[in-house]
């Protein structure tokens, strides 16, 4: 047993939505004291950093009520119950971009906000990219303007605060540094 663990004493679902379940949970400390912990569960996501063949980055822009401003953004959605996150991966590219790739690699995984969920997104890189003559529709509530931008001007966002997400921020860090290889 790690030290630090928490040990589970009760565990009572709040709410059980479309997306996202909360659950709050009463535990044992690891010097014995009782907390309570809220927790948000998540299904898991995909993220894909899309490169064109002229080496632009495919970014997204939209409205996120969570913060109620509109973010720069790599495409990103949910995996559906049992799906495998590199056909959500390849799915999300043409819904969002209406772009296929000849190239999908995973790059690595990671927690978004571990302190309180226990979503993980898996990040992909997209090259050899085409257009797709017919995409397959996005979500109904989903308003998406795309941009094309080079690493450098991708940097740029971030130093502005219009690339405001932690996803985004780290696919250009991403880019810049393995794409010049």
């Amino acid at each position: 047993m790690d030290k630090f663990e928490e040990k589970t004493l009760s565990s009572k679902t709040i709410y059980d939505g479309k997306i996202i379940s909360l659950r709050l949970e009463e535990v044992e400390l690891p010097d014995g004291n009782r907390a309570q912990r809220e927790l948000i569960e998540h299904p898991g996501a995909v993220a894909l950093i899309p490169i064109t063949n002229e080496g632009k980055l495919i970014l997204v822009k939209q409205y996120r009520k969570s913060l109620n401003r509109t973010l720069i953004e790599i495409p990103a959605g949910r995996i559906e119950i049992g799906e495998d996150p590199k056909v959500t991966a390849i799915r999300e590219l043409e819904e969002e971009t209406g772009y296929g790739a000849h190239q999908v690699a995973y790059i690595q995984s990671f927690a978004t906000s571990p302190g309180f969920a226990n979503e993980i997104i898996h990040l992909y890189l997209a090259e050899n990219l085409y257009k797709i003559a017919n995409p397959a529709e996005g979500d109904e509530d989903e308003f998406i303007e795309l941009l094309e931008v080079t690493v450098n001007e991708a940097e740029q966002l971030v130093a502005s605060g219009e690339i405001y997400d932690a996803k985004t921020a780290f696919a250009v860090i991403y880019a810049k540094h393995q794409l010049k290889k």
